[in-house]
């Protein structure tokens, strides 16, 4: 998904819907730096929240490991400098148990 496409979402979102969070982590790891923004919003479905992961572009991945016993194995990333991955996940708050389910997006094609 694009810059544009997110912004688009997020405009409409909030011009159509009740927004209750709109967040944004920093995220940090073994795959890079990135960014977390969340939106939370009453929508026809109930509450519905809108994740949209930004994180560089995995170009490869070393493993170094050892064939002595009690050894573990380490993994490197190497990551794009400039490529980011951007990733849209949605969610709906299942009422019984308080909790994020995962909405399948199949259903929506």
């Amino acid at each position: 998904m694009t810059e544009d496409k997110w912004e688009e979402i997020k405009e409409m979102v909030n011009k159509n819907f009740e927004v209750f969070e709109n967040q944004v982590f920093e995220l940090s790891g073994e795959q890079g730096e990135g960014t977390r923004e969340e939106l939370v919003f009453n929508g026809p479905l109930g509450k519905i929240k809108l994740e949209m992961v930004v994180k560089p572009l995995v170009i490869n991945k070393k493993t170094h490991y050892s064939k002595r016993m009690g050894t573990s194995a380490k993994v490197d990333y190497i990551t794009s400098e400039t490529e980011k991955v951007r990733t849209l996940f949605a969610y709906k708050l299942d009422p019984v148990e308080d909790n994020w389910v995962k909405i399948d997006t199949a259903q929506f094609a």
